[in-house]
Formats: C-alpha cells, structure tokens, sequence
C-alpha cells in the first residue's frame, strides 16, 4: 500500500469514527447536563465544597465560579512547584523558579498546557499528577461548562439562570472526562504506552547507549491530556516519543481523543435548543474548515518545494519517522484545530505554507472543532455575528434560534472576537521590539517573525503547541506569554457568560418568513466565509511578513 493511500484510510478512518460517536457521545452528554439527579460521588463533592447543588446561579455569580475557582487553582499549583524540592517524590527536582512557576500554572489552569520546560526532567511525580494532571480534568471541565451556560442562554426563556457552575464543573469531569480517559488508558498501555511509577531508572537504548528518564505514569497522563486537549505531557518531545505514542493505531487513538468531545458537543448543544439540525449545522461549519486544513497541510508536506523534498516527493525533516509525513501532518493539523498543543513533529520543521496553515488553524479561534467548550462556544459567537452581518444586509433586526442580536449582544459577541487579536498582535510586536524578546529567535528572517507568531498565537489563543526553534524559557516570555494565556481565557469566559445571560433574559421571538433559517447550507456557507474573512483581514499583514514571505522566497 503507497504512503499515500495510508495516509487517505487513516483520515477517512478518522472521520468515520468521529461520525459514529456524534449522536451516542452528544446524546449522553446531553443527559449528563440536563439530568435533575447527583449521583453518591457528585453529593459528596458538593458537600465537602459547601455548594447547594439544586441552586442555579446568575450569570454573574457563574462567572465569579468560574474565576474563583481559576485563581485557587492556579496560586495551588504555583506553590507545588515552588516546594516541589520538599516534597515526596520530588525524584530529586529542585523547586521550579518563579517564572516559570507562574508560566506552568496559569497554562494548565487555562488549559492551555503550554510547556517551557523539559517534562521528565524538570516536574517530579506528585506536580505531574496531583498538579498537571489534575488540571487536565478540570480544566476542560470548565471549557464544557461555560458553554453549556452559553447553550441554556440560547434555549431559556425569560430567565435569570444559567444553571451551576458547580455542578457542571463535578459532572463533567466524573460523568464525562473520568471514564472516557480511564478506558483510553487501558487502550494505551496495550498498545505499548508505559504506565508506572518508576523512579529515575536507567534503560538501554537500540545503539547500546545509556539515558535517563523518569516514565511517571505515560499511559494515564497521556490519555488524560489527550481528552482534555491538552498539550502537556511528562516527555519533553510529548507524542513523538515511544514510551507516551508507541504505534500507528496509538497515533490514531490520540488524535480521536484530541477531537471527540469537541466534534460531538454541537448535537449536545442541538439537544438542548431543541432542534437538532442547528447542531448539524455547527457542526458541518467545523467539518468543511477541519477538512480544508487538512488538506492544504496535506498538500504543502507531500509536495514541498525545494530540490530535496521534490527528489522524494515530501518534507520527512522534522517529522515522525514510525507515523510518516501523511500522518504527522494529520496530527498537527488536529492539535493546532483544537486547544491542544500536543504534537508528535517538530512543526519548526514545516514547510512556509505547511507552518503558515497551523498558524491559521489557531487564529481561527479553534473552532474547528476547537477546545473542549471552547470550540463550541467560540463557533456560537461566530454564528451570532453572522447573523448579525445578514440582518444588515436585509435590513432587520437579526435574531438566532429565535434570540434577538441587538446592541448588547453584538457588542459582547464583538468583544470576544477582538480580544485573541489584540494579544496575539500586541505580544508579537512588542517581543518583537524588544532585545529581550528577539533574543530567544534561533533563525532569521521571516521564520524567526513566524516562531514569535506561532508562540503568541499558542498562548493567547490556549493551544499550548509551539513551533520550537525558539528559546521561550526565559523570564521576560514566560511572564508575558503567561499574561497572554491567562487574558485569552478569562476575558472570552466572562464575555460568553454575559451573553448567555442577556439571552437567556429574552422572550422568544416567533420565526417568521423573514427569519433567517440558521439550519440550512446557505447559513453554514456564510458562517464559514465570516469566519475565515474576519481572521484573514486581522492577521493578513502579520502572516504576509511571516510564513507567507517565507514561502515566496
């Protein structure tokens, strides 16, 4: 079988799988928030919380929840790497230095999981599962949650609630994130994923040589990151390594993880409006973008230009060797598609237009299907501005899934779409302007500009993947791609939770023949046109000097 068929069965394996799982995964979900029942565990949480699990909750009083509940998480995380050095099964690390600290928090609080720090060397075994992998949970949790409020705004009427921040955030994470991950681990470590608690032990590699690692729990940590999108894992080269991603099949399973939750939430969020084809119209929008990006990564690795890569009809520098260029490919496209910065290549290694692609997959806003919550919740904005952009052009008020879109709402809709922007744009430049900054560029021109780009990007955007061949580790990036992590989570959070809540206030307005019928193709069509023009004519002029320039050369 050519490289090339492989590489078209494991797509289209891929995507068949996905389908296969939208209505009983979307379904089950949609019982998992709706259900008026707490199970033994669940009441038990809610006691040892404090929290009165029958209450529900002003759209104020969720966002508070929810930034409680971020603040605690990242000042206790931040202390467990500071005293890592006195705890037990430190393995011997030193206590990791502020900065840094501070940078691994707010990622993994954020969900972004970015990591400037070499795993199996830098993190002993109680940060790495009572810290990360913690976060890991919970911290998709929290994306799920806000947008279900998000959904519940739309399909309420007349109410002041959004439901429980509480709630939502115990359910998803022990009805949902627990048992999935669990199931996935046994499925890893049979096909070769090391499980254990090992302390630094020497192995014997191929050549006869000698390294030292420490394979604190791969398996679980692995499929935990990989649910949760989630780019943190304990080895410094993540899913390229043998021990976390040993096989093809291994390789495929990490990618349906990173893409699952996120692709099945729309019929959740169909379920819970009460008209299922809204949701296989979100869906369909993050469909035909996942598969566009697909296929020019796909094309720009297979075909690169070059007297080399055209002599063998690929780009092989920088990529897996046990998975190929086809599925690396596929691998980065869907990590940098969703909020998960995991990665098995080395994407510094990318061709101009390949790099460039993985870029614009992350300032798209991962949506397609984006983050777990985050892409649904981002791809409802992008559906209420485009309704908005077709009410002007008819001149009416426009409304989506029978809410009105008037002033407020558009404005906060606005406010979301411009924050990733200003970050991402304002970070580069001024990492750009800055000796501090341009210090941690390892190569010049425009592929130094699209290494800071990409960092930004990540950051501002929580993907958490980088594109490496940059030196982030250093105090001046670890505190401004923080900043950056920590405002391009909270700010969109407190946004879609503001929204939630004017909609949710609304009456219904009746469907009328001027309505505009947000089901049909023509609506996917221009919600996927909206989606791509807006990021194009943000970011056009950042990735022209960029990966674009490069690509010309």
């Amino acid at each position: 079988m050519s490289s090339t068929m492989a590489g078209i069965l494991f797509i289209g394996s891929l995507l068949l799988a996905l389908a296969l799982c939208y209505k009983p995964l979307g379904d089950y979900m949609f019982r998992v928030y709706t259900g008026p029942r707490h199970n033994a565990v669940e009441r038990l949480t809610y006691r040892l919380l404090g929290v009165n699990a029958d209450s529900e909750q002003r759209w104020g009083v969720y966002a508070r929840g929810v930034l409680a509940f971020s603040v605690l998480s990242i000042l206790f995380l931040y202390g467990l790497q500071r005293l890592q050095n006195h705890l037990f099964l430190s393995l011997g690390m030193e206590a990791v230095e502020p900065s840094l600290a501070w940078n691994t928090a707010v990622s993994f609080v954020t969900n972004t999981n970015w990591q400037a720090y070499s795993g199996e060397a830098t993190m002993g075994h109680v940060v790495q599962t009572a810290g990360l992998a913690v976060q890991n949970f919970v911290s998709a949790a929290v994306g799920m949650a806000v947008a279900i409020a998000l959904v519940r705004g739309f399909a309420r009427s007349k109410a002041g609630t959004l439901g429980n921040f509480w709630v939502d955030l115990v359910r998803g994470t022990i009805r949902i994130l627990l048992p999935i991950a669990f199931v996935a681990a046994l499925l890893l470590v049979a096909g070769g994923a090391i499980q254990t608690f090992a302390d630094h032990s020497t192995w014997t590699t191929l050549t006869g040589g000698e390294q030292t690692f420490t394979p604190a729990a791969a398996a679980s940590q692995e499929a935990i990151k990989d649910l949760g999108t989630n780019g943190g894992g304990i080895f410094n080269v993540n899913s390229a390594h043998p021990f976390e991603n040993p096989t093809s099949w291994t390789n495929w399973l990490t990618i349906f993880l990173l893409t699952v939750i996120a692709s099945c939430l729309p019929r959740t969020f169909g379920r819970m409006v009460g008209d299922n084809r809204q949701g296989y119209a979100i869906v369909s929008v993050m469909a035909i973008i996942a598969i566009v990006s697909v296929g020019v990564t796909q094309w720009a690795e297979l075909s690169a230009s070059g007297t080399v890569p055209q002599a063998i009809g690929q780009a092989l520098e920088g990529r897996e060797t046990r998975f190929g260029v086809s599925n690396s490919g596929m691998f980065a496209t869907a990590t940098t598609l969703t909020s998960t910065g995991s990665v098995n290549s080395f994407h510094d290694s990318y061709t101009a237009i390949g790099g460039g692609m993985l870029i614009f997959n992350m300032l798209l806003g991962e949506v397609a299907p984006g983050g777990v919550g985050a892409g649904l919740y981002g791809m409802l904005i992008l559906a209420v501005i485009t309704v908005f952009v077709a009410g002007l052009m008819v001149g009416r008020t426009p409304e989506y899934l029978g809410k009105k879109i008037g002033a407020r709402e558009i404005k906060l809709a606005s406010l979301y779409f411009l924050v990733t922007p200003t970050l991402v744009l304002l970070g580069t430049a001024v990492a750009m302007a800055t000796e501090t900054g341009r210090a941690a560029i390892l190569n010049a021109g425009p592929h130094g500009l699209s290494e800071i780009l990409y960092a930004y990007t990540s950051a501002s955007n929580n993907n958490g993947s980088a594109f490496a061949g940059v030196s982030v580790n250093t105090t001046f990036h670890n505190t401004t791609l923080g900043l950056c992590m920590a405002l391009g989570r909270f700010l969109p959070i407190v946004l879609v939770l503001a929204l939630a809540g004017s909609l949710a206030r609304q009456a219904p307005v009746p469907a009328s023949v001027g309505t505009l019928p947000t089901y049909r193709p023509q609506f996917v069509g221009m919600v996927v046109g909206v989606t791509i023009i807006l990021v194009a004519l943000t970011f056009l002029p950042a990735l022209a000097l960029g990966p674009l320039a490069e690509g010309l050369l």
